[in-house]
């Protein structure tokens, strides 16, 4: 362990809704459609955020038609054998789908679609746990995410499932990459910007699978990376430009309000306002459009964890003004399109 390990900072702790609260805007384009194709709902550690909670943010004047729920290691089963304990989730997830389809909580289809746990480490033997996940799901499972985030300068990782380094190119982790592939399924790729190559590795070893890489690729701004800002950005846009040379991948447009990338919103007084968001989150965003195209990226929210740091309306206006020159086409796509299409929801 480096001599700077630090302890991660709580990312769901420490939410704040006065603090939230003072921020106030004008949703900008409020007709735009939008799918966020990544959000959470859990009850965790006394700090529940469930589908109450979200409609509150999503319903502050953008025009969410659709979400997407990710793993986040919540309501699993108590019971049974461990490996298939993750199935409660889908089941929580199946119960909120429906709950929302019923209208009964407004227009948007909250989890249309739900990417799920399975250990991959199980290799060829993870069939019979994506098999009941899918059946959980109500028709809702679309793929499995298995956070391989990792770096020698924390002491806790930020990822429940406490991954080992090098996941990603690990054999037996790979066999279970394989039987997504022939599943049919997604992957869902969470790494911090050291370990960007990992996803590139893996991108190319499996090129017909579709992977999705998590909250632009996780570049860290805190602890051992506190500081070094422009060292970082060097690092992550070179490896993000040879990710994107695998035409299987595309990447998800957020998670930079979360604590670890080191902006420091959740320590002012004052909230950010969505120009002061856009303007420090511009050099990712662009960098991934340009390299990617709008077509393989796709905005997220990434609530309730970037909750710490700005308003759902912020976030998304934020992310309108970093897409304000962009063609209505392009702008459909990076709103919504490319995350319908990679989710099966269109």
């Amino acid at each position: 362990m480096s001599a700077e390990a630090m302890v991660m900072p709580s990312l769901i702790s420490g939410l704040d809704d006065a603090w939230l609260a003072r921020s106030h805007e004008e949703i900008i384009e409020p007709d735009l459609p939008i799918c966020d194709p990544h959000h959470h709902l859990w009850q965790r550690d006394g700090h529940p955020y469930l589908l109450t909670d979200f409609l509150l943010d999503a319903g502050s004047g953008h025009n969410v038609v659709s979400t997407v729920y990710l793993e986040c290691g919540s309501f699993y089963r108590t019971q049974g054998p461990p490996e298939q304990r993750s199935v409660g989730e889908a089941e929580f997830v199946a119960g909120i789908g429906a709950m929302s389809d019923s209208g009964c909580y407004g227009a948007s289809r909250v989890a249309a679609a739900f990417v799920g746990y399975a250990d991959l480490r199980l290799g060829a033997r993870v069939a019979p746990v994506l098999e009941p996940l899918a059946a959980a799901a109500g028709g809702r499972f679309r793929g499995v995410r298995q956070a391989a985030a990792w770096d020698p300068g924390f002491v806790i990782a930020s990822s429940h499932g406490r991954p080992d380094p090098g996941l990603y190119r690990d054999a037996i982790f790979r066999q279970g990459i394989a039987v997504l592939g022939r599943m049919g399924l997604t992957f869902d790729a969470w790494v911090y910007h050291p370990q960007i190559s990992d996803v590139v590795d893996l991108a190319r070893t499996f090129p017909e699978l579709p992977v999705v890489l998590n909250h632009v690729g996780g570049p860290i701004g805190i602890g051992p990376y506190a500081g070094r800002r422009d060292e970082v950005f060097a690092d992550w846009s070179a490896a993000m430009r040879d990710l994107s040379a695998s035409p299987n991948v595309h990447v998800k447009l957020g998670g930079l309000g979360s604590k670890r990338a080191g902006f420091g919103w959740h320590e002012r007084p004052e909230p950010p306002t969505s120009q002061e968001l856009a303007n420090a989150w511009r050099p990712y965003v662009d960098t991934c459009i340009e390299a990617f195209g709008a077509g393989r990226c796709m905005f997220e929210s990434n609530f309730p964890v970037d909750k710490a740091s700005c308003t759902y309306a912020a976030l998304w206006n934020a992310f309108k003004r970093l897409a304000s020159g962009a063609s209505p086409a392009e702008k459909a796509d990076l709103f919504r399109d490319t995350a319908e299409r990679f989710y099966r929801l269109a």
